[in-house]
């Protein structure tokens, strides 16, 4: 007897997406605004319109939630983008400016999932592993622009490539960047800016 296959509804599909897109595009906005440790899958459910029990079906629970908001996160990011561009440049200005201007995009582009992880950090069930999760590509993607700079000739003697993906990453990672933009008001173009100059001061 031949086993019958199961049928798949490409509109249920289509539905099922839209609404776990939903659920997620309501969890980010409500972490963001409340914290994490303020916001119930009951919150959620009520933003996105639907029941608990669909959120449950749809994402998890809010740890699975979390996981899913870190994910999307990391892969709209760009940072791949950004490193293949640097990775075509030829002088340390050049590589600055282009890591300036892409993590600038990452970060502006992400903010409120930024905003989400960031404040979930200190009431998650794991907090240090989602920060890990949540910045390990990115970390990886300054480091290997450190490593294109000693490639291409652009390190000063005092700094070896680790410390300088260290510092890399203090001015071009999502703290600096929440630290001005956020927390001191400033505009992506004059935080962009300065980053860049900084960062140029301090290698050339």
């Amino acid at each position: 007897m031949t086993a019958r296959r199961a049928y798949v509804s490409p509109h249920r599909e289509k539905a099922a997406a839209q609404t776990r897109a939903l659920i997620l595009r309501c969890a980010v906005g409500l972490f963001a605004e409340r914290g994490y440790g303020r916001v119930t899958v009951a919150d959620i459910a009520v933003a996105a319109g639907v029941s608990a029990k669909t959120v449950f079906a749809s994402t998890g629970g809010k740890a699975d939630i979390m996981n899913r908001i870190v994910d999307d996160a990391v892969s709209a990011s760009g940072h791949q983008k950004a490193v293949s561009v640097v990775l075509t440049l030829t002088t340390a200005d050049s590589v600055l400016k282009a890591l300036a201007h892409g993590t600038r995009l990452g970060n502006e582009g992400q903010f409120t999932a930024q905003e989400a992880i960031n404040k979930a950090l200190p009431v998650h069930e794991d907090g240090e592993a989602l920060w890990q999760r949540a910045t390990a590509a990115y970390r990886d993607a300054l480091r290997t622009a450190a490593d294109h700079l000693g490639t291409i000739g652009a390190l000063p003697d005092t700094f070896s490539v680790e410390e300088v993906a260290d510092m890399l990453w203090l001015w071009f990672g999502p703290t600096g960047w929440r630290t001005l933009v956020a927390e001191n008001g400033w505009s992506w173009d004059r935080a962009e800016e300065a980053l860049y100059r900084t960062a140029l001061a301090a290698l050339t």
